[in-house]
């Protein structure tokens, strides 16, 4: 029998390369962030939301740990009540109405991981910590960025 073509798939003797490396929270998340202050006003937050075009971002301390996240979604909730109350705002600080109870990721992650972490838990972003340290942050549209990119291993 002759075999016209060689149809036979590369044998890892043959020469193939390994198998690719896993994408990682740290190919992927953003690493130059805008954060916030306990003490920050949030007017000052809510103008800087929408000048940056972001839904949120990490609060922080002196130290640069992370102690919370403040979303539009927080921003939204006073000021809608204030004005369907008709009450004047007062200085609100972030420190008072950020969300202190934050699901994290680290850098090394595995990015499909992280897919599944956000269509479980239902959240827009993920503070990405390392040792402690805020070193980034992951976004729902980073992953879906990313699991675009991400070709078939097989078939």
């Amino acid at each position: 029998m002759k075999m016209v073509g060689n149809y036979a798939a590369k044998r890892a003797s043959d020469g193939a390369s390994a198998a690719p490396r896993a994408k990682t929270v740290s190919d992927f998340m953003t690493k130059k962030l805008i954060t916030f202050h306990p003490d920050d006003s949030l007017e000052d937050v809510m103008n800087k939301l929408l000048e940056h075009k972001i839904s949120g971002a990490p609060v922080v301390n002196e130290s640069n740990e992370l102690v919370g996240v403040i979303s539009e979604g927080d921003c939204l909730k006073v000021i809608t009540k204030s004005k369907y109350h008709n009450t004047p705002q007062r200085a609100q600080r972030v420190g008072d109405y950020m969300a202190k109870e934050v699901v994290t990721t680290t850098p090394d992650r595995d990015i499909m991981l992280v897919a599944e972490d956000f269509l479980s838990k239902r959240i827009r972003r993920f503070p990405v910590l390392d040792g402690g340290r805020l070193v980034g942050q992951i976004s729902q549209k980073d992953v879906m960025k990313a699991v675009l990119e991400m070709e078939s291993q097989t078939w």
